[in-house]
């Protein structure tokens, strides 16, 4: 393996990590004191006071497109709302399986609907793999309680909001600065003046004991999740390629999902790490190139024998 090859790995396993502690973060702030509400102000405040300046002095565009409103209704706003009503009512152990778990199937159903994009079949068994390992803890929900939970709901509701939303970042071919900074500018602008008239908040309440929570989620939400996460990402990409890249997340359920029980001494379920274990496999099918590859090389030889006969 290369110097550059590495990097590359580096940058997707950073992004991974971010990722994993993007889902603990997020359930620190939904066991808080804190409000859903407070979390998303936070979030996408930080960020737009990180992103703003060097959208304004160093890579404008034009900002208030159509298309950079609707792609912020869904990935910033609507994402928001759905996740952060998930992580308050969800364990964190849960929330590591269903989140990074549906966003796929959510992405590659939609590419389909939307984009009309064909894929391979391993994508589709990776989706059938990760929708069984989501029902064993939708069903053991359901039989538990009677009901589906909100904060399951909550969660698939993010992950269809993220689907579209990287649907249209293809369908309309929006650039990753593009995405980052009309996410962050125009989800605050329209978010905050609803959050500061409207809705309940906590942050004005015993503000000296939320300052550790307020802060944690301003480093992490606000900067390590939204912008380093990027970066890392988009660098991962451009050395590695999408679909390695996409093949790394199958990390995330196992890594998040180990780490909350043990962080919020959540107990071990069955139903649980079969979900777990299905989920993973399936992000690496529904991401892996290997299989297409194996296909394409395969019939390249076959092309070259028939030729070598003929």
């Amino acid at each position: 393996m290369d110097n550059s090859t590495r990097q590359g790995y580096l940058a997707a396993f950073g992004a991974v990590l971010i990722w994993s502690g993007f889902i603990l973060v997020s359930r620190m702030g939904g066991i808080s004191p804190l409000l859903s509400y407070d979390v998303i102000a936070i979030r996408y405040a930080t960020c737009a006071a990180l992103v703003l300046p060097i959208w304004w002095f160093k890579f404008r565009f034009k900002l208030w497109q159509p298309k950079f409103i609707v792609c912020s209704l869904f990935g910033g706003l609507g994402y928001a709302l759905f996740a952060f009503q998930g992580f308050e009512t969800t364990p964190g152990s849960q929330s590591a399986v269903l989140l990074p778990g549906l966003i796929p199937v959510m992405i590659i159903v939609l590419s389909v609907v939307v984009n009309k994009q064909k894929h391979a079949w391993s994508k589709w068994f990776g989706v059938a793999v990760i929708t069984s390992g989501i029902a064993v803890l939708f069903l053991q929900d359901f039989f538990a309680q009677g009901t589906l939970s909100i904060g399951h709901l909550s969660l698939a509701g993010a992950a269809f909001c993220w689907g579209i939303f990287s649907v249209l970042l293809s369908r309309w071919q929006i650039t990753p600065w593009q995405a980052t900074a009309s996410l962050a500018i125009i989800t605050c602008t329209i978010y905050m003046p609803i959050y500061l008239l409207w809705l309940p908040k906590n942050i004005s309440l015993g503000m000296s004991e939320l300052w550790g929570d307020i802060l944690l989620q301003s480093f992490y939400q606000g900067f390590l999740a939204t912008i380093v996460q990027m970066l890392l990402y988009v660098r991962a990409v451009q050395i590695i390629g999408a679909a390695n890249m996409g093949t790394m997340m199958a990390m995330v359920p196992v890594i998040a999902g180990v780490s909350a029980l043990f962080v919020f001494d959540e107990p071990v379920k069955v139903s649980l790490i079969i979900a777990m274990t299905m989920v993973s496999i399936g992000v690496w099918f529904a991401n892996t190139q290997f299989f297409v590859n194996k296909k394409y090389f395969a019939n390249k030889k076959l092309t070259h024998s028939t030729s070598d006969h003929a």
